[in-house]
């Protein structure tokens, strides 16, 4: 068997990929991950979002006591 051949289901996957493209058939693009940041605060106990990471520092936040139970996750946002 000759190196780099394909068999598998990685095989299926790129042969159903390839004959979606033959149809026409095209994926929606990945949506782009970024971070946001979570917590809780006193308008709000539950945990909710705050802001980006970019435009938020959560170790203020929660430093502050403005927020606690604080994390930063990655959001898909399409666009």
């Amino acid at each position: 068997m000759p190196r780099g051949y394909m068999e598998g289901p990685a095989s299926d996957e790129a042969e159903r990929r390839a004959d979606e493209v033959a149809r026409g058939k095209r994926e929606r693009p990945a949506a782009k991950l970024y971070p946001a940041v979570y917590g809780s605060t006193e308008d709000d106990p539950e945990s909710h979002f705050i802001g980006w990471l970019d435009d938020v520092d959560p170790d203020a936040l929660f430093s502050s006591g403005a927020a606690w139970g604080v994390t930063v996750r990655r959001v898909a946002v399409e666009g």
